[in-house]
């Protein structure tokens, strides 16, 4: 059995729904879940994670608009409310925490005090409704500092460390160095990089892990030096997929039960890495 109580997210472009998927997770042995943000099947989600005694760790707020939260005017509403929101439903089906993008893109570089501000309003609504925020490391990084160095001392405002992103989106900043003081959330995932002259969306696989290069021992380590004793959580894709050494991973022609039984060992395998 892992130290570590894991977890791992639902799955888009599958045969079943995001409630229908937990029974899968369950049965492979996992104690957690999170989902994407889907607010007609909130409720089915909440009701079924009870049933089956699963613990629902976060909502992954949508991000679709996260370039517009910099925004004035309207624009820059719609795209606060669209949070705020998130974080209502979290609150309503006790869902302690909710993962934000602070960005989506790779040409801009210049945060604003627009966009500081309006991420400031989903922070009070989070304080508000006793929910924590957790802002992920991705591309455009610059937005991800100018964020959470305004609102770092919030007791409400956390960090999520994805594996994956640290290795192709953030290769010259070590974030849990800069913001592993405030871990309160992972997404566990492996890829090979950045592939291509430049960086792009292709490149964050989401693999499981021991299928890329990254390097598990280190990485777990560090997170057991940080102090974190929450669920380990994974974000992994159901699609065909290269991984390291050009092995093709066809996980989308795995029935759901042998792709989730897969999901766990090789996760606790990444863990293991760390005791070697």
């Amino acid at each position: 059995m892992p130290e570590y109580k894991l977890g791992v997210s639902t799955l888009s472009k599958t045969p079943f729904s995001h409630t229908e998927q937990l029974q899968y997770i369950k049965n492979a042995g996992f104690d957690a879940f999170f989902t994407m943000w889907t607010p007609a099947e909130t409720e089915q989600i909440a009701n079924q994670a009870a049933r089956l005694g699963l613990y629902q760790q976060s909502i992954h707020a949508p991000f679709s608009k996260a370039h517009l939260m910099w925004e004035d005017g309207d624009v820059g509403d719609d795209a606060t409310k669209e949070l705020i929101d998130c974080v209502k439903d979290c609150a309503r089906f006790d869902i302690p925490i909710m993962v934000v993008h602070t960005f989506k893109g790779f040409k801009d570089h210049s945060p604003n005090e627009t966009g500081i501000t309006n991420f400031g309003r989903v922070v009070d609504a989070a304080d508000k409704h006793g929910v924590k925020v957790a802002f992920e490391n991705i591309e455009g990084e610059e937005y991800l500092f100018a964020v959470m160095d305004r609102y770092l001392d919030a007791d409400h405002v956390g960090f999520c460390y994805d594996t994956g992103h640290q290795l192709c989106y953030n290769p010259n900043t070590d974030m849990l160095e800069k913001y592993g003081h405030k871990l309160i959330h992972t997404h566990i995932n492996d890829n090979l990089g950045v592939r291509g002259d430049e960086i792009t969306w292709h490149d964050d696989l989401h693999l499981m892990p021991t299928d890329g290069i990254v390097d598990w021992g280190k990485v777990i380590k560090r997170i057991k030096e940080l102090g974190y004793k929450d669920i380990l959580m994974s974000e992994l894709c159901y699609a065909e997929r290269e991984g390291k050494n050009g092995a093709i991973h066809r996980y989308n022609d795995l029935p759901m039960d042998e792709y989730m039984a897969l999901a766990y060992k090789k996760i606790t395998a990444a863990i293991a890495a760390a005791d070697k």
